[in-house]
């Protein structure tokens, strides 16, 4: 089983819950509707990896986010994530309204950095993401722009699904995503207000 690393520990989450669709810029930017509920769907743990590679079979899109780890049914930890989509093959599937799974979950479409402790009180509007590729910011966004807020996240999740202690729940992307080019590299952070909380670089194989 993959894992994650949380204060020098390793956590082993069972499964990455994902939400779609949260902000309202990246849904304009992919021509996609606004939903009328929370758009979820899964990766699964072999999806876990610490690799950044730009081709898996086809060329692969980045997608930031602020990811959480679970304990006792709250968000305890936070981490920066990148969310690997085969583009191409999702428009397909998308076209012929087929579940994306193909696109979104296979081996190593999730990468993380650590993750850190945090506060219930700091998942508030000042906590946010941004993502720098060979040293310009690709992305910026987060809780003041989602959709669904990470409260509102956790409601409406423990309305289907349980969410078991090292869990990962990624909570959306803002615009700006792109694809993968081989031999760049990605700075991704998140901060709380102007502090680094953590932060990670990647070299694109």
């Amino acid at each position: 089983m993959k894992h994650v690393t949380l204060a020098g520990q390793a956590v082993t989450p069972s499964k990455i819950v994902c939400i779609g669709r949260n902000y309202v810029d990246h849904i304009a930017e992919l021509g996609n509707e606004i939903p009328n509920e929370m758009v979820v769907f899964n990766k699964p743990n072999s999806a876990i990896s610490t690799q950044l590679f730009a081709v898996h079979h086809e060329p692969l899109h980045y997608e930031a986010e602020i990811c959480f780890l679970v304990n006792n049914g709250q968000f305890c930890a936070v981490g920066f994530g990148l969310d690997l989509t085969k583009r191409a093959l999702q428009s397909r599937l998308k076209q012929k309204g087929l579940p994306w799974e193909r696109a979104k979950a296979f081996d190593g479409s999730a990468v993380f950095s650590d993750f850190v402790a945090i506060k219930q009180s700091d998942i508030n509007e000042q906590l946010q993401l941004r993502l720098l590729i060979d040293d310009v910011e690709r992305q910026k966004g987060g809780v003041q722009q989602m959709m669904y807020k990470p409260g509102i996240i956790l409601d409406e999740l423990s309305l289907y699904t349980h969410l078991d202690d090292g869990d990962i729940v990624m909570t959306g992307t803002p615009k700006g995503v792109g694809q993968i080019e081989s031999g760049t590299t990605f700075i991704g952070m998140i901060m709380l207000g102007d502090q680094v909380l953590v932060s990670q670089t990647w070299h694109v194989e």
